[in-house]
């Protein structure tokens, strides 16, 4: 189904077309198709898995995502269609200069080349228990590395060929297939458990609240992480850095056909996306349920919940098929759109293939297509290497500091007029995160204090104040 959908839509295709799917994309399929890009394997797995300790205060940050999908439908997207952007980047170029948007355009591609290979890494896991380790149970040795890399490989592979010719075009129609086949995985794991307990459709919330893992809001602790406060404060900022500010998510609004389109498409995506959390939150809780029902232990990771019950029978027969097709469908979702935008940030940003001649353009474009898709094989690779979850969890959490920096040069530039020496902004957008690093440290060894995921809004704010304090032009 996606190298039909990459033929059709790869057809006939100008060089341009490749990055902004020509600006026709119909802005409810975009608003769809990017809460599969949004909700990757890694949330298909662990939001679910976080209802035991957690109960529903994830939802505190959803709520904060609102107010930031407001910012961006009010602010950021009025700014990118005025200035006909096809990287959003190019924004600090006009603002401070060429420094600062190179810069903004190399830790947007650190973080996706992170963020996409520790995604893609955690669900080539899953395939590996699934499939691998049953087909390699007699060996000694376990999965050796080049059985491992082959599944890694035929996923990529398979990413870059549909996506080879249409780009953005296919992205956004391949996303809306894989978004249905991923919330419909989370539909029939619910129902299955809910036949389980007899519980008819109507009767699935009260189900869910039997469980005792509904709480939403926390006030009473402000020194934890999951404080209100603190999650919806990060919920709108982490929406704004990590939606509004990052060229993967703002491709596909930047692909409708006018300012309305892409409001239209941002806002009803922010509906869709709150509706889908609840989901994968109630599904965590049912799954909880199930597996205290059928005296079933609870993994200590508690990333392994929804495979281990869907690959180990107790859900039924189909359960594991539904499962692995709803996980490749989140890992293809996530990975294509970010194969497409390194493509497009690393010709547009760091080459400058726009001021080229078509035909040099297209090649160099190809070019780079294959070479993002071998460096994320490679980064992937190296996690497999590392064999140590915790130390790539901390890599995956590095690369989250780097929207730290991006956060503040946009707030500098949208809020204030002065225009910092351009040599030094570098160094300030690396200097934030190490900062952040060291005071969520000290913080946490000396007074039991964490930001939580509202680090990111402070790690914007140092940004700002060392622009602020760079002596201007």
């Amino acid at each position: 189904m996606l190298f039909l959908i990459g033929h059709i839509t790869g057809r006939d295709k100008k060089a341009s077309d490749f990055f902004l799917a020509g600006r026709k994309a119909p802005w409810y399929v975009v608003a769809f198709g990017m809460v599969g890009a949004s909700l990757s394997g890694v949330t298909f797995i662990s939001i679910p898995g976080w209802v035991n300790t957690q109960s529903f205060t994830y939802l505190q940050m959803v709520m904060g995502y609102m107010m930031g999908y407001l910012f961006i439908i009010v602010v950021l997207l009025p700014l990118y269609y005025r200035l006909g952007l096809t990287s959003i980047y190019t924004y600090l170029d006009q603002r401070f200069g060429n420094g600062a948007y190179k810069t903004g355009a190399s830790f947007f591609i650190l973080s996706r080349v992170i963020g996409a290979s520790f995604r893609l890494f955690l669900v080539a896991i899953v395939v590996e228990l699934a499939i691998l380790e049953p087909l390699f149970s007699n060996s000694t040795g376990g999965v050796p590395g080049w059985a491992f890399a082959a599944i890694v490989s035929v996923v990529l592979a398979i990413i870059y060929t549909y996506t080879r010719q249409g780009g953005m075009a296919t992205v956004i129609w391949t996303d809306t297939v894989q978004t249905a086949c991923m919330l419909t995985a989370v539909i029939l794991t619910v129902l299955a458990i809910s036949n389980a307990y007899g519980a008819s459709v109507t009767a699935i919330p009260e189900l869910v609240k039997s469980s005792g893992m509904t709480k939403i809001f926390v006030f009473d602790d402000w020194k934890a992480g999951n404080h209100f406060v603190k999650h919806f404060l990060a919920g709108t900022f982490v929406c704004i850095a990590m939606t509004g500010l990052d060229q993967d998510m703002m491709q596909k609004n930047l692909a409708c056909k006018d300012l309305n389109s892409a409001r239209l498409n941002m806002a009803s995506f922010a509906v869709v996306l709150f509706a889908a959390n609840i989901l994968f939150l109630s599904l965590g809780a049912l799954l909880y349920l199930h597996a205290g029902a059928e005296g079933i232990a609870i993994p200590e990771a508690t990333d392994r919940l929804f495979p281990t019950l869907a690959l180990g029978g107790s859900l039924g027969p189909m359960a594991g098929g539904v499962f692995l097709i709803g996980l490749l469908a989140s890992a293809f979702s996530s990975a294509d759109s970010a194969l497409t935008s390194l493509t497009t940030s690393t010709c547009v940003d760091l080459i400058g293939t726009q001021k080229m001649a078509d035909e040099k353009a297209e090649k160099i474009r190809k070019t780079v297509h294959l070479g993002m898709a071998g460096l994320l094989f490679i980064a992937i690779m190296a996690f497999r290497a590392v064999n140590d979850t915790s130390v790539v969890a901390a890599l995956f959490t590095a690369a989250n500091y780097t929207y730290g920096p991006l956060l503040g040069l946009f707030f500098f530039g949208i809020l204030f007029k002065s225009k910092p020496r351009e040599k030094w902004i570098p160094f300030v957008a690396i200097a934030s995160p190490i900062v952040c690093y060291l005071l969520e440290y000290f913080l946490s060894k000396y007074w039991g204090f964490s930001f939580g995921f509202s680090l990111l809004p402070v790690n914007g704010a140092i940004t700002m104040l060392g622009l602020a304090l760079l002596p201007r032009k």
